[in-house]
Formats: structure tokens, sequence, C-alpha cells
């Protein structure tokens, strides 16, 4: 439809730009046919002038319909997402939990999860696992193990189709979403900043914080002082989606942010994965500090980031195949041992660089 009046629209711009020339033949012929006597040449010119001036608030009409008429369809597609239901709403009898009162312990009782009916094997299979509060969770396990999915079902980004998954004994189907979205800090290995300045980007973490907050935040990321070397400092816009700052630096961003929020849950989705040697050091002993008191669930495809874990659990095709501590999983000399001799020994058992294989999303 939209191509029709397009079409039918550039007709009738042509027809206007050739009117001029079927006015000029038309009176050429009739001063050859008539002589001067039909028409004289101001007659012409002022014929030509108001037909000019007639035509050309038209054809602006015109732009203005086929401008409509291409907006028309932007507008259909804003109303799409406008009008789709909410997958996830709140129960009835749904309870507020606040981030003060809530300890942090989650439990998965069986759970488990497809996202498509039609999906032939589930993404998580039968998942049962205790964490404690104030615990450090990490899930290791290749890629497509399940690791993220895991971690979605925490604040609801999904529901498991059997199970239940618990936060201090309350059903997470039972708990407002705004309490959720309150209780549980996730930094991801996709950071999102906003065109704003670096100050707005860590308040979107906690609106009222103050400037010390902020930087406090800031420092226990490692990243205040390179904003204090910034000329315009923590009121430096970082451009859209951040393109100003680097990988590490924006990842860095958002851990403050997520400290800053200073949530009694926090999911680190390889979180230290854009960042350097030198920048990982830094923050691995501000997480592990800011850690305790907090229940974490950490995924990395570095072991070296989680080998003080309260509790590792690993994953293989939506599964929980081995779960213990770092020393407890090389003495079981399992699949973690695998992955772990991979990343860290050579032939004579020294410890060797740091390598990024597929053991992890």
């Amino acid at each position: 439809g939209q191509m029709i009046m397009r079409v039918f629209f550039n007709l009738i711009r042509l027809s206007f730009s050739l009117t001029p020339v079927f006015v000029y033949a038309l009176a050429g012929y009739l001063i050859v046919e008539q002589g001067d006597r039909a028409l004289t040449i101001g007659t012409i010119v002022g014929f030509t002038a108001l037909q000019a001036a007639l035509l050309f608030p038209l054809t602006g009409l015109l732009s203005v319909q086929a401008e409509l008429y291409s907006s028309l369809g932007l507008f259909e597609r804003i109303f799409e997402y406008l009008d789709m239901k909410q997958a996830i709403t709140d129960a009835p009898d749904a309870v507020t939990l606040a981030p003060s009162d809530t300890r942090g312990a989650v439990r998965f009782e069986n759970v488990t999860f497809r996202y498509e009916e039609s999906q032939e094997s589930p993404t998580l299979t039968d998942v049962s696992f205790d964490a404690e509060a104030g615990s450090f969770v990490a899930l290791v396990g290749a890629s497509g193990a399940g690791k993220t999915t895991l971690t979605y079902l925490i604040p609801r980004l999904y529901d498991a189709n059997t199970g239940r998954v618990l936060i201090d004994g309350n059903d997470v189907k039972s708990i407002k979403l705004d309490s959720l979205g309150k209780i549980i800090g996730v930094v991801t290995q996709e950071t999102y900043l906003v065109h704003d300045t670096i100050r707005e980007n860590l308040r979107y973490g906690r609106p009222d914080a103050t400037d010390e907050q902020l930087i406090a935040a800031a420092q226990a990321a490692a990243i205040h002082d390179h904003i204090a070397s910034l000329p315009e400092g923590y009121d430096t816009v970082v451009g859209e989606r951040g393109y100003k700052l680097s990988g590490g630096e924006k990842q860095r961003i958002a851990i403050a942010r997520a400290l800053l929020k200073n949530p009694p849950i926090l999911i680190l989705d390889e979180a230290t994965s854009a960042l350097d040697t030198r920048s990982e050091r830094l923050i691995q002993d501000a997480l592990s500090n800011l850690s305790k008191g907090r229940t974490t669930f950490a995924i990395a495809h570095r072991l070296s980031t989680i080998l003080a874990a309260d509790q590792i659990l690993v994953m293989d095709k939506g599964r929980v195949v081995e779960r213990g501590t770092h020393a407890e999983l090389l003495a079981a000399g399992g699949t973690y041992e695998k992955l772990y001799a991979a990343q860290f020994r050579t032939g004579n058992g020294e410890d060797k660089p740091e390598v990024k294989n597929d053991s992890a999303d």
C-alpha cells in the first residue's frame, strides 16, 4: 500500500513540474495560430507565476501526506509493543521484600526450564541447590550449559516450568517484581550506558546517592582515578552507549553502579570479561570484600576469579553435575579438575598464563 502511495505522489509531483511546459507550449501554439492578439507576454508570465503559487503549497501538502503514511507504519510497530501483554506479572497476593530485611538466601528446588514449549530438551533439568545468605556461588561449565539461564530465574526474567526458586523461603513468584528489582543487582557481559554524564549513569543504580557514595563505589570498582583524570570528571558525557569509554571502563562503571545499589543478591555474568589483567586484579579484591554480607552468583570464563567461592556448581547440558569448593572439586578429579588443568597447568605442574577457552557461555 505504501509503495502505491509513493508512486501516486511522485506522479502528481511530476505533473506539477511539467505544467509550466504545457503552458508555454499552448501559449506558443496560440500565438503562432492567432498572432499577438491571442496572448501577450505579460499574460503568459502572470499565468505561469500564478500556477506556481498555487501548486507549490499543494506539493508541500502532498509531502506531508506522504510522510504521514510513512510514519503510520512506524506507529503500528510502536503500538504493537505498547499493547503487548506482560508475560510475567505480580501474583494477586505478592509480598514486598525490603532490601534491608532481605538476608539473600537462595534455593532452587527441582527446577526445570524451557524457553519454548516446542524445545526438545530443557535448558535446565531438575536443578537443585542451596546458596546460603552471604555466600559466594560460582557457576562454571561449557558454553550452552545453562549457567546464564539459571541466573535469569532468580530475578524472574523467566519463570521455571516446574520446581521453585526461593529467596529467604519465599517463592520468587510470590514476591513483587519491583521488590526483586531492588534486592537483586546484575552486572552482565554487555554494559548498558545512556547518553548522559558518568554521574547520572552511576545514579541509575541508586537515584538518591550522594557524591560521596558515588565516589566510594567508583573507588571500590577501581574506576575513580580514571574518572578524576578526565577534564570534566564525573560530569563527563559518555556518549551514545558509552562509546567514549573503553570496554573495561564501561564494565567498571557497571560494577560501581551495582555496588552503589548495594543489593542483598548480586549476579555477575562474566562481569570482568572486558577487563585487562591489571584492572581485573584491582577489582577482584574489591569484589571479594564487597561480596561479604551479600549472596553473590558469579559466572566467569577465567577460573582464577572464582577460586575463593564458597560453592562451585559445575553445569553440563542444563544439569548440575558437580558441586563443592575449589579444593573439593580438584580432589574429585572430575569435570572441574579438567577445566582447571586446561587453564592453569602445564605438563610439569607449573601454572601457565590464563587462556580463554570455551568453558563458559
